[in-house]
């Protein structure tokens, strides 16, 4: 098996830490013995998603917002590299309230870009999002092909994107955009209002209950486990290739799955802890405003110039949540 760079020895911010994402990369980065800065306001992040690491003498917690350009300044000082994955996501959410996404997405992403080139941090490493990609119609996705944004929320990360590219020619900054496709994995909320499909497929079936599934089942993702995500960010923030540098690259593991497809193999995933789900179907419901129909992602350039190597397939990934979401949500 392919040995996949890894961060070590150094100290790295992550932002949005207390989040699904943030909270799975801190707790790699703390492994590998790295000291890691957490800055995060608990809008969205869960403090029980953090909690085992606050007895580390290597993690240190910074509660506040990127809306704030002091506090980024404070939590960028002495960083080597900053994973940023503060932001307010969904797409349903920027359509309810479009000026609190902007806010947070785009003045936000800017306070963190601007007080990261102030520090002189090695790299700073983005979250951007597969929504960017918007009613472009070609499959799989090209980094280089982009349609309209559907919503406030891709509007935002295309904004991001400008943004990067902009500091990166006017100040210096190296910067990597990482255009992830629809993520899933352990810490993924399944409550709430705006919680993602995988969750809500979960606790559904957990409780003997039917899903919804928003359209008629025939939508597809490129669903992709957690562990690739954390792989992708670490050989962003490490790669010494200049031309990998000041770009974006999508995120994915390369195949795609229709929602009814991902159903029935959560439940038959979930149906070894309790056979009882095995009889539940899926109800369908109307499609959700400003979801893209399918979503397919190239990741040659991403194999190619980081050298990326998706260990986790939807089958794989989904196995291990199970086991995850079956263990948390039955305590």
């Amino acid at each position: 098996m392919k040995t996949i760079t890894k961060i070590t020895n150094s100290r790295i911010l992550v932002t949005g830490g207390a989040g699904f994402i943030g909270s799975n990369l801190i707790e790699a980065l703390l492994q590998q013995h790295n000291q890691v800065v957490c800055l995060d306001n608990f809008a969205t992040g869960k403090r029980d998603n953090i909690a085992d690491f606050l007895t580390s003498r290597d993690f240190r917690l910074i509660e506040g917002d990127i809306r704030d350009p002091d506090l980024c300044r404070k939590a960028c000082d002495g960083i080597d590299y900053v994973l940023h994955q503060a932001a307010l996501g969904s797409v349903p959410r920027s359509i309810k309230d479009p000026m609190t996404s902007t806010e947070v997405n785009i003045s936000g992403f800017v306070n963190m870009l601007f007080s990261a080139q102030e520090a002189k941090v090695k790299r700073f490493v983005y979250a951007a999002s597969s929504s960017t990609y918007g009613d472009s119609k070609n499959l799989p996705k090209v980094e280089d092909e982009i349609g309209k944004p559907l919503s406030p929320y891709a509007i935002t990360k295309y904004v991001n994107e400008l943004y990067a590219d902009n500091f990166s020619r006017l100040y210096g900054i190296e910067t990597i955009g990482l255009r992830y496709f629809n993520v899933f994995g352990r810490r993924q909320d399944p409550f709430g209002a705006y919680a993602a499909v995988i969750p809500k497929f979960f606790i559904a079936l957990i409780k003997h209950e039917s899903p919804i599934i928003n359209g008629d089942g025939s939508f597809s993702r490129d669903f992709t486990y957690i562990d690739n995500v954390v792989q992708a960010n670490q050989l962003a923030a490490l790669t010494d290739n200049p031309n990998a540098i000041n770009t974006v690259y999508n995120v994915a593991f390369g195949e795609r799955t229709t929602l009814t497809e991902l159903f029935y193999t959560i439940r038959d995933n979930l149906s070894q802890f309790d056979s009882g789900v095995i009889t539940i179907e899926p109800v369908y419901g109307p499609p959700r405003a400003g979801d893209i129909p399918h979503s397919l992602a190239d990741i040659i350039k991403a194999k190619t110039l980081l050298g990326y190597n998706p260990e986790y397939s939807l089958v794989d990934g989904i196995a291990a949540a199970a086991e995850w979401y079956w263990m948390h949500l039955n305590r």
